[in-house]
C-alpha cells in the first residue's frame, strides 16, 4: 500500500499521543477515520478494507472490537424484514 504524508490540524494535546504510533495504532487511527465514510454510505466496508490493505472480515472484526456493529438495524427493522421474508416464502 502506498502511503503519503498529509498535514492536518489536531488539538495540540493530541500530538504526543499520536506522534510515536506503532503499526497497530496507525491502523486503528486510519480505520476510525474511514468509519464516518462507511456510516454515511460514501464507501463500503469492502472499499475501506481495500484502502487499509486488509480483508473485509478483519476490518469488520476490528470495528466490532471497538463496539461498532456491522449491522445497524433496530430490533423493529429486523422484525419487519423477517415478517416480509415470511410472507415471501409462505
Amino acid at each position: 500500500m502506498t502511503m503519503r504524508k498529509l498535514t492536518m490540524s489536531v488539538p495540540e494535546e493530541m500530538i504526543p499521543l499520536i506522534a510515536d504510533e506503532d503499526a497497530d495504532q496507525a491502523f486503528a487511527r486510519n480505520a476510525m477515520m474511514l468509519y464516518p465514510l462507511i456510516q454515511n454510505l460514501t464507501i463500503s466496508h469492502g472499499r475501506a478494507a481495500e484502502i487499509l490493505g486488509v480483508r473485509k472480515t478483519d476490518l469488520i472484526e476490528f470495528y466490532d472490537s471497538m463496539g461498532i456493529p456491522y449491522f445497524d438495524q433496530s430490533d423493529e427493522e429486523l422484525e419487519a424484514d423477517l415478517a416480509t421474508l415470511d410472507k415471501v416464502f409462505d
